[in-house]
Parts: C-alpha cells; structure tokens; sequence
C-alpha cells in the first residue's frame, strides 16, 4: 500500500459541482486517501464538510485548494510519485493496477467538466473502469477498493458505525 494517498479533483465549478465534488471527497477519504486536492473554484463549503466529517468519524483527510493542477501534478510526479489519471479512454483497470507501483505516493486525478490534454500525458496511467459515459465517483470508489483496503475505523473517531443487517448501529465514543 502506498505512503500516501492524494486524490485531485480537475475542474470543479462552484456554482454547479458542490454535491458531486463533496460525494468525490467522501469517497476518498472512506476509502482512504490522505488528502483531497480541488482544482478549478475554491470552494470552503467542501472542505467545510469534509472536516465535519473527520470530526464526528474520525480520520485525517487534509483538503486543499489548488491554483495550477498541472503545475502540481508535475511537480508530484517529477519527484517520484505516480499519477493515476481516471478516464474513460484509459487501460481497464483491472489490468492497468498491476502496473502501479503499490510502494510509491499516488495521486488519482478525477477530472471534470473538460480535462486538459497534458494530464494524459503527465499522469504515469490513464485508468478506466468502463469505456461508456459514467459517474467519476463510481470510477474512484472501483479504483480504491480495488487499490487497497479501506479503513474500518478512523482514529480519533466520535462515531463508529457497527455493521448490522437490522437497522443503524452508532457507537457514540464521545459520551464515554
């Protein structure tokens, strides 16, 4: 399993992409990513809502707004990480995830309304889970599950939701 775990957001509009972008961010973060990077409008109100989330559920997701993702993505895979880039036009999955490097720092990057055509280029791995028009966070969450394990539970968590065929069970930890 990789050191770290980034997940980059392409194109996200403000006005438009808050539910998709903040559903993205919630995926990564379940699924284990160590920090959510936005590209496009700074948005406070998904990083609002991811940090609630660590609060209540515990875990360290850091969310961070960026103003050049390729800038970024360059910089990230000059020194030694790989960029896994989710498209449609990419190698499935299944077979494209025996070429990661499991020891090395990833980044997926999501993209949005149109993803500019150096990030083929730039990312190690243009990745698909399905070549017909899908959700970009279906394609995350088949990527991550598929990548690693998720977490069970978070440290530092105030709510621990127990597995139960028979309705919700929450473990309160913070009246303890």
């Amino acid at each position: 399993m990789p050191s770290r775990i980034h997940v980059l957001r392409l194109g996200h509009r403000k006005g438009r992409d808050p539910r998709i972008t903040t559903h993205l961010a919630l995926v990564a973060r379940a699924l284990g990513a160590n920090q959510f990077l936005l590209a496009g409008d700074n948005d406070e109100s998904v990083f609002a809502n991811i940090d609630s989330v660590n609060q209540r559920f515990g875990g360290k997701m850091s969310c961070e707004h960026v103003n050049s993702p390729i800038a970024w993505l360059k910089n990230f895979t000059g020194n030694g990480g790989q960029a896994i880039h989710l498209t449609m036009y990419g190698i499935p999955y299944r077979t494209a995830i025996k070429e990661v490097d499991s020891e090395s720092e990833i980044c997926i990057v999501v993209g949005g309304a149109k993803v500019p055509g150096e990030v083929f280029k730039i990312c190690q791995h243009n990745v698909s889970v399905g070549n017909q028009p899908h959700s970009e966070v279906a394609a995350l969450a088949l990527f991550m599950d598929s990548w690693a394990p998720a977490p069970e539970v978070f440290e530092g968590a105030d709510l621990v939701i127990r597995p139960s065929a028979e309705g919700k069970d929450v473990l309160d930890l913070s009246k303890d």
